[in-house]
């Protein structure tokens, strides 16, 4: 990448740090910071798709938030939310108000034909009404736009980790399906190497035909399964490049799986006390953070409020007239004005009763279908927040048998590899011993990786920005 493409990528994350904020005013920066990724991050992406040789996490992470439609189109609901708060609280300042009329006859009361333009008449009226009396109705119309822009910034925020967590995961299937490649590609070499001793021996008449096709057939099995690879990584890195926005494929930076050690270790061998307290730390940070949770509250807050609103519609509405005044002109009495300084008052009572009562009877069903939607977004929430910490402890503890398994079937294949070429050990001794090595690494990548998504899904329940803060709250947890 070159120095002015990585100076403005720079800039872009020093813009994210600097406005995603979460705090009680945390909406309108985060969407002030995808402003500001959507228009230069949105600048440099050609720049970097044609000229970067590698991009890390963080990169892609940037990139996939440039690149959300569904970031966009939430971008836009809060500016339309704001705006219909705007529009609300204007009709609550007085109404300024302007008429005018005009009119001619062409026939007098005697039914004889006139000349309308000395029949012409004009007149032109302004006047100043405020509602003085309504209830509090404004007042609450007021809360409920309050929360309803409330409510789309907290599923702004619940959409940004939903593609940060995407763009991990694909980040993720990339590196895990280059390593499977690897893997079957070594396999390959060895079945290759395999057959090639197998035909010099069947050639010496030293093994029958029969394990001889046994090897031929092992070397086009591995080969089908380096060829399978290389379509899944081919698949994971579309996906990444759909994610992203990225116009062609690029090398992505390799995961120091070393600095997670610790961390596995402490997971893997969690005790059943301490993984009850992590889980309930975790429930405490998800209840403060968790924006699809708050989004839920939200929502039910929203229908107390317009069922409030509804209860207020039997209220009569009581407005004023502060000033008025009118200016007419005719032909034959030219120009007068009417001021009036007075004050009128007018008011609505409204009689249709039932259209209130079936009004108000529906806001009491959609308050009790909010009521019932926040139990149920908390008991998914519990239920992801446990699922998620189970595939962590599970995953860890696979990371180590994987590495143990991996180490003992190296050796293994090793050792028949060796009696193989002294002739000691069949085709079929090293192709089960190929297969062992194999299926034990690729337990270890599938565990590696599946490990780190766990952790991706965790900081996204938690909105977590940094995995080092992810990292640091387990820690303290597990001491």
């Amino acid at each position: 990448m070159s120095k002015r493409r990585a100076l403005a990528y720079n800039k872009i994350k020093a813009a994210v740090t600097r406005h995603y904020v979460r705090n009680e005013k945390w909406g309108k920066r985060v969407i002030k910071a995808k402003q500001i990724i959507l228009l230069c991050a949105g600048l440099c992406i050609t720049g970097m798709s044609a000229f970067a040789e590698t991009i890390n996490l963080e990169q892609a992470r940037t990139l996939a938030l440039a690149n959300s439609r569904s970031l966009a189109r939430y971008n836009l609901s809060i500016r339309s939310s704001e705006l219909n708060e705007k529009s609300h609280l204007y009709t609550m300042l007085p109404e300024v108000s302007a008429g005018y009329s005009a009119s001619m006859r062409y026939m007098n009361s005697d039914w004889k034909f006139a000349n309308p333009v000395d029949t012409l008449n004009t007149g032109a009226s302004i006047s100043i009404t405020q509602k003085i009396f309504e209830g509090g109705k404004s007042f609450i119309q007021k809360s409920i736009n309050e929360i309803a822009t409330e409510s789309i910034r907290k599923g702004a925020l619940a959409e940004y980790f939903n593609v940060i967590d995407s763009a991990d995961n694909a980040y993720y299937a990339v590196l895990e399906a280059a390593a499977n490649l690897e893997a079957a590609e070594s396999s390959l070499q060895t079945a290759v190497s395999s057959l090639e001793i197998a035909e010099i021996r069947q050639i010496s008449g030293m093994i029958n035909q029969g394990d001889y096709l046994k090897a031929m057939a092992d070397k086009e099995t591995r080969e089908n399964a380096r060829n399978q690879a290389r379509r899944a990584v081919s698949q994971a890195m579309t996906e990444f490049r759909r994610l992203t926005g990225l116009a062609e494929s690029v090398e992505l930076e390799q995961i120091d799986f070393s600095s997670y050690d610790n961390l596995i270790h402490s997971l893997a061998e969690i005790t059943d006390d301490k993984a009850a307290a992590l889980y309930e730390h975790f429930w405490e940070i998800l209840v403060r953070e968790n924006p699809s949770l708050a989004q839920s509250a939200l929502s039910n807050q929203q229908a107390e409020k317009t069922l409030s609103l509804t209860r207020r519609d039997y209220v009569p509405t009581i407005s004023a007239t502060l000033f008025s005044t009118s200016l007419n002109y005719s032909i034959a009495d030219g120009f007068s004005a009417t001021p009036n300084g007075a004050i009128s008052l007018t008011g609505t009572i409204p009689l249709d009763f039932w259209v209130l009562n079936n009004q108000l009877e529906k806001s009491k069903i959609t308050r009790e279908q909010a009521a019932m939607s926040y139990i149920d977004a908390e008991t998914e929430l519990e239920t992801s927040l446990q699922t998620a910490l189970l595939n962590a402890f599970s995953q860890a503890g696979s990371v180590l048998s994987s590495r143990r398994s991996l180490e003992y079937a190296g050796k293994h294949f090793e050792y028949v590899m060796e009696r193989y070429r002294l002739s000691q050990s069949s085709v079929s001794d090293l192709g089960e011993a190929s297969s062992l090595l194999i299926n034990s690494r690729n337990s270890l990548i599938g565990a590696s990786y599946g490990f780190l998504q766990s952790l991706s899904r965790l900081r996204s329940l938690g909105a977590i920005d940094e995995e080092e803060k992810l990292t640091q709250i387990i820690s303290e947890i597990l001491m």
